[in-house]
């Protein structure tokens, strides 16, 4: 099981990454659950923060908010007939969302949010999305026959998550400043800030890029600080 190498006491900060899927992929004849099924190898959103993207294959915790999936279109049971999976037996898109996210990440802390209220892309929002997308930002499964109208709203998911990938974003940055000329930044210090403050911040972002890696990966940081 991945576990972070080290952890933080209540009053150490706290990092985390942004995700989202703008729209949400979901097609337009699909229900949640039937959406959803389709992402279980993968999420359906993509790191915005400012790291390059990796497979997501685990996360410490998470926020996630889905916005926009109707009440009546996100169960697909029908009476009498045995439900297709476990999402499809759920019985309100909080608990689809939930039981997802325990699927994918199991362990993981994870809570969520459900708004009926997709986002609005009227005017002065660009519109840049794919024709595909119906007035309410629903996947069809052929472009229209007719010139479609703009995308007036679209659903969207959106995450937080505390995963691997914030050692990656945050020893990447260590590596950039311990990089970093003195002379070229002879203002900087002028400025107030002395040199060994500027070090000891220094450690101390590299300590707490150790506090989002696995084990595999701390052992990979401390071979490249050897190399140094």
């Amino acid at each position: 099981a991945f576990q972070p190498v080290a952890c933080h006491s209540v009053s150490d900060p706290q990092v985390v990454a942004a995700w989202a899927s703008v729209p949400f992929p979901a097609p337009h004849s699909y229900s949640l659950p039937d959406t959803l099924s389709t992402y279980r190898q993968d999420v359906p959103w993509k790191l915005l923060s400012s790291c390059r993207e990796q497979k997501v294959s685990c996360c410490f915790a998470q926020s996630v908010v889905l916005r926009g999936i109707g009440k009546e279109s996100h169960i697909s049971n029908c009476p009498g007939k045995q439900p297709a999976s476990p999402l499809h037996a759920c019985e309100s898109t909080e608990q689809i969302l939930q039981h997802y996210l325990h699927t994918v990440f199991p362990g993981a802390l994870s809570t969520s949010h459900v708004l009926e209220q997709p986002c609005s892309t009227l005017p002065p929002y660009p519109q840049f999305f794919s024709p595909l997308l119906t007035r309410q930002g629903f996947l069809l499964d052929r472009l229209p026959s007719y010139s479609s109208a703009a995308v007036e709203s679209i659903p969207v998911l959106a995450a937080l998550q505390s995963s691997p990938v914030l050692h990656t974003l945050l020893y990447g940055l260590y590596k950039d400043l311990q990089r970093l000329n003195a002379r070229r930044g002879a203002s900087f210090f002028s400025a107030g800030v002395e040199h060994g403050d500027f070090q000891e911040a220094l450690e101390e972002l590299r300590t707490l890029s150790q506090c989002y890696a696995t084990g595999f990966e701390a052992d990979e940081s401390e071979d490249e600080a050897d190399s140094d």
